[in-house]
C-alpha cells in the first residue's frame, strides 16, 4: 500500500485531496502547523494527523518517515510582503528532508506562469518549483490558474463581490483572461499523477474547457445564485491599487487576496495538451463548476467544534463569508481542568458572563430591540450543559466535556458569530484557557462591524480568561479549605 503525505493539510486544497486519497485505498499522513486544525476535519480514522511546520526543519523527519508520495501544498502569503523568503526557505528545508527520508515522488500544486513578468505571488509559486526539483526526489508539478470550489480564494473574492455590491466599480484586470479549472478535476489530477513513471520530472499546466474573463465570471456566478450587479469597469484602477479596498468587502484574508489580484493584471492561460493526453478527463465547465461548490458545502458535515467554511458556521448561508475573521485570548491557571471547565460549563444565563458583565446585558437589551433572542431564555440548567441548549443569545452546537464547549449566536448580527472556549493541560501541571471568537461577515456591513467592535473584543475576551481562570482558582482554594476540616478529624 502506497503510504502518503499530505503536507499543508490544513488548507484549501489539502482539505479535500486527504479524503480523496484515502477513498483511493492510500494509506494517509496528514501533516500542517497546527494539529487541532486537523482533527477539526473530522476525516476518517484511517487518516494519520501529524503537527509538521516546513519552517521548522527539526518537525519534518517524523512527517516523512516511511512516505512513498509527498503532495507538497504550502505558501506562505497570509504571511504579507515577505512571503518568497518564507516559501524559499520552506521548501528548501522540504527537500532536504524528503531526500533523507527515501521519499520517492514529491508532487507541488504551483501556479500558472504569465507570458509577461509574473507577479511576486506566482513568481513564488516557480521559484517554489524550481528548488523542489534540485533535489534527488523527482518532483511532478501541477501549474493550476484559478481552482473553483469552496474556499478557493479567487471563487471567494468572487462570492463576497456578487453577494454583497450590487454596483461593482470594478479594475481593468476584470478583463484579463484565465482558464478555472473545478476542484475534482484539479483533485484527480493530483492523486493519478504519481501513478505515471513518465510524470516524475515533468511539469504540467492544468485548466479548464473554457477561457474566460474575470468579468465573465462575476456574471456567471451572478446568474447561478439569481442575482445582477451592474459592472463597471474603471480603467485607472489597476490591480495594486485595487486590492487596497478588498479589506473592505471582501473576507478573504487581505494578504492572500492581494497577492491574488497583484497576479490578474496578464492572462494566465493553461497549456494543458500534455496532462490531457495522460490522463483524459471530463472537465467541468465553470458554471457547473461553481454550482458544484455551492451544493459541496452544503453538503459538509456539522462538527462539534469551529470549522473554516462549514455551514453550520455560517447559518447556511451561502452570501455569508466562507472564510471568518477571528480574536481571542487565552491563559493559564493553577486551576485543575476540572475546575476551569466547570465555570466554562456554566456560563451565562443567571450566572452572567464573569467579566464586564452590563456590556453582556447591553448587548443582550439591544438584541431583544432590534428582535434577536436577547438573555430573555437564560440557561435550560445553571450547573450543566448540552447540545441543543440555548444559553442566553447563544446556542450549544458542540460540547467535548472537560475540553471544549462551542456556542453559535443567535442574536440579530450582519454575519453569523461562533464562541468557542478550550481547555487543555499546559507545561508545569498548569490549565491553558483559550476563547476565540469567530465571524463570518455578510459583505462590507459585517466587515465593518467586526473593525468597529475589535477593540472592545480586545478587552472583553482578554478579560474573560483572565475572569475563568481566578474564578476556578477560587474554587479550587474553596474545595480545599472545605476539604481541610475533614482531614483533620480522620
Amino acid at each position: 500500500m502506497t503510504k502518503a503525505l499530505v503536507f499543508g493539510a490544513s488548507g484549501y486544497i489539502g482539505t479535500h485531496l486527504v479524503p480523496c486519497l484515502a477513498a483511493r485505498g492510500l494509506s494517509v499522513r496528514a501533516a500542517a502547523r497546527r494539529r487541532a486544525a486537523l482533527e477539526a476535519r473530522g476525516w476518517p480514522d484511517t487518516v494519520e494527523i501529524v503537527a509538521a511546520d516546513a519552517q521548522q526543519p527539526a518537525t519534518l523527519a517524523a512527517a516523512l518517515e516511511g512516505i512513498d508520495v509527498a503532495w507538497y501544498l504550502v505558501h506562505s502569503m497570509a504571511a504579507g510582503a515577505d512571503f518568497p523568503r518564507l516559501d524559499r526557505q520552506a521548501a528548501e528545508n522540504f527537500r532536504d528532508a524528503a531526500a533523507k527520508a527515501g521519499v520517492k515522488r514529491i508532487v507541488y500544486l504551483g501556479g500558472l506562469q504569465p507570458a509577461g513578468d509574473a507577479s511576486a505571488h506566482l513568481a513564488s509559486r516557480g521559484e517554489t518549483g524550481d528548488i523542489l526539483r534540485a533535489g534527488p526526489v523527482p518532483v511532478t508539478e501541477v501549474r493550476a490558474g484559478i481552482i473553483i470550489g469552496p474556499g478557493s480564494a479567487a471563487f471567494e473574492v468572487i462570492r463576497d463581490l456578487v453577494f454583497h455590491l450590487p454596483v461593482l466599480l470594478t479594475p481593468r484586470w476584470v478583463r484579463s483572461h484565465s482558464q478555472p479549472i473545478a476542484l475534482d478535476n484539479v483533485l484527480e489530477y493530483l492523486a493519478r499523477l504519481p501513478d505515471f513513471p513518465e510524470a516524475a520530472g515533468a511539469i504540467y499546466d492544468v485548466g479548464g474547457p473554457e477561457v474566460l474573463t474575470y468579468e465573465q465570471l462575476m456574471r456567471d456566478f451572478a446568474a447561478l445564485v439569481g442575482r445582477s450587479p451592474l459592472i463597471l469597469p474603471v480603467p485607472v484602477l489597476t490591480p495594486q491599487l485595487s486590492s487596497y479596498w478588498l479589506n473592505f468587502v471582501t473576507a478573504v484574508p487581505t494578504n492572500v487576496a492581494r497577492a491574488l489580484i497583484d497576479g490578474l493584471e496578464h492572462d494566465v492561460l493553461a497549456d494543458d495538451a500534455a496532462i490531457r493526453a495522460l490522463i483524459p478527463l471530463e472537465l467541468r465547465t465553470y458554471r457547473d463548476a461553481a454550482r458544484d461548490a455551492l451544493a459541496l458545502e452544503r453538503a459538509g458535515e456539522p462538527g462539534e467544534r469551529w470549522t473554516e467554511g462549514s455551514m453550520l458556521y455560517r447559518r447556511n448561508r451561502p452570501d455569508f463569508a466562507f472564510y471568518a475573521k477571528r480574536m481571542g485570548s487565552e491563559t493559564t491557571t493553577a486551576a485543575p481542568i476540572e475546575a476551569v471547565w466547570q465555570e466554562i460549563a456554566t456560563i451565562g444565563g443567571e450566572n452572567g458572563y464573569y467579566f464586564l458583565d452590563a456590556l453582556w446585558k447591553a448587548r443582550g437589551c439591544l438584541d431583544e430591540l432590534t428582535g434577536g433572542a436577547g438573555l430573555a431564555r437564560g440557561r435550560r440548567d445553571p450547573q450543566a450543559v448540552a447540545v441543543g441548549d440555548a444559553i442566553d443569545f447563544w446556542r450549544v452546537v458542540g460540547v467535548e466535556p472537560g475540553r471544549r464547549l462551542t456556542l453559535i449566536a443567535e442574536m440579530k448580527l450582519p454575519g453569523s458569530a461562533a464562541l468557542e472556549f478550550e481547555v487543555e493541560p499546559a507545561p508545569a501541571g498548569r490549565t491553558r484557557i483559550v476563547v476565540t471568537a469567530y465571524f463570518h461577515p455578510a459583505g462590507a456591513p459585517g466587515l465593518v462591524y467586526w473593525a468597529a467592535l475589535g477593540p472592545v473584543h480586545a478587552v472583553l475576551f482578554g478579560g474573560l480568561v483572565r475572569a475563568i481562570a481566578e474564578r476556578a482558582e477560587r474554587a479550587t482554594a474553596q474545595d480545599g479549605a472545605d476539604a481541610s476540616p475533614l482531614e483533620a478529624n480522620s
